[in-house]
């Protein structure tokens, strides 16, 4: 039997499948063994591990959660034998919340149900929506939460009221925002009934709308409307997105590091993948979207996933000429008017690949712009990026200046374009 490293990550389970897949890496501690970069580590309740040959020795190995923190373990090599090295984090606050806990959208039990004091936000992101202001030494004294949350779906909205102009003029007319978006009436959804759970709401959606209660009118377009304590976002669902729901934290209690709304993909494979991408960690998305040929072939199916895929290759190449792939992104641009992200995404491509291809850059740019607001966060910055290489031509100056004032109300640290319409405490 070769030597081998069995490796694996465990976290708690409510009774359901959590399984994912993150990056890691194995290091030689006595500088004499392999070193393994960007590992595959298989997540769940039970997770089968996954075997890496090395030669005999002591190794560290590394998990690299989605948040950024990296966990480590020891481990020594025996010749001819399988060590197992386990990574454990089922220390969730609350069973429901372990994808959420993997994806570093929640802190840990121990900090979630300290009595103490409330931890300082790491950025205006992680800031609760009902969070008090900080005492005079910096702490946010800890508080009984009276509010409610008030969560509405809109299962419809259509392109026409999705514009960036019509996304700004939003900040000002907060009242009957729901009617605003939603083609047909939309929904207020009831408070998920789980016990112990109500400063950290969570809510799913699948194809045909809420998983609790599905039905009613599907556009191509779905959004939430969360509202606490006067303070408003609007939440882009990434729906349809094949089986998979699609998973959303709504935590009224301040987290160091998770934001105030968190929507999360519940796909095994790739799930952990946009959230390093939205980290801007593109290379570490791009071990999980190994397959990046397969899910741009399956944009009738999944188009969301193709241009997830496509964001990867166009970040991480930075080769000249033409690509294989490229005539799959014209596809997904030109397939699906609704998906300013395509539009975005050849745009982009074009603009890299030299002087020669500026006009039709440009000019998917403005076609980009004029689609709607993306799904994508990172469609936001490209998009920024893009029209910025145009200074001198007004329809492009005057489309930077929405996208830049727009780009103030999202949660940049969210894969899905969320927009904080008003924050009582920023």
């Amino acid at each position: 039997m070769s030597t081998a490293l069995a490796v694996r990550l465990f976290i708690s389970s409510a009774g359901e499948s959590n399984d994912a897949v993150i990056v890691g890496d194995i290091y030689s501690s006595d500088l004499t063994g392999d070193t393994r970069r960007s590992i595959l580590i298989p997540c769940g309740t039970s997770p089968k591990p996954t075997s890496y040959q090395v030669a005999p020795g002591r190794y560290v190995v590394s998990a690299t959660l989605p948040s950024g923190m990296v966990l480590t373990e020891n481990a020594v090599a025996v010749p001819g034998e399988e060590t197992p090295v386990n990574f454990v984090m089922t220390d969730s606050p609350y069973e429901t919340h372990s994808w959420q806990y993997l994806m570093g959208n929640i802190e840990p039990d121990s900090v979630y149900h300290s009595g103490t004091t409330i931890p300082l936000a790491e950025s205006v992101a992680s800031r609760s929506m009902v969070a008090p202001a900080a005492g005079p030494d910096g702490e946010f004294a800890e508080a009984p939460v009276e509010a409610t949350a008030f969560i509405t779906w809109i299962g419809d909205a259509p392109p026409a009221n999705l514009s960036f102009a019509a996304m700004l003029e939003l900040e000002n007319d907060i009242p009957g925002l729901a009617r605003l978006i939603a083609g047909s009436a939309p929904r207020v959804l009831p408070t998920p009934d789980v016990p112990g759970e109500a400063l950290a709401p969570l809510y799913r959606f699948g194809r045909f709308g809420p998983a609790a209660a599905p039905g009613g009118p599907i556009g191509e377009r779905q959004f939430l409307v969360v509202e606490v304590a006067g303070s408003v976002r609007l939440v882009t669902l990434p729906l349809p997105w094949g089986e998979h729901e699609v998973e959303v934290l709504v935590n009224l209690r301040q987290s160091p590091t998770g934001s105030a709304v968190a929507v999360t993909v519940r796909d095994p494979l790739v799930g952990a993948g946009l959230a390093y991408m939205a980290q801007g960690a593109l290379d570490t998305a791009a071990q999980l979207f190994t397959d990046v040929e397969a899910m741009l072939h399956s944009k009738m199916q999944n188009p969301l996933a193709a241009a997830a895929g496509a964001y990867v290759l166009i970040g991480t190449d930075h080769a000249g000429g033409e690509r294989y792939w490229d005539p799959w992104v014209e596809t997904l641009a030109a397939g699906f008017p609704w998906l300013a992200d395509g539009a975005i995404l050849r745009a982009m491509r074009l603009l890299r690949r030299g002087s020669e291809n500026r006009q039709p850059a440009r000019d998917g740019l403005i076609e980009a712009f004029d689609r709607g607001i993306p799904f994508y966060t990172l469609g936001l910055a490209w998009l920024i990026e893009g029209l910025s290489a145009f200074p001198d031509d007004p329809e492009c100056v005057h489309r930077l200046d929405q996208v830049r004032r727009l780009s103030w109300l999202a949660d940049m640290r969210e894969p899905f374009l969320i927009l904080d319409l008003r924050q009582r405490n920023a």
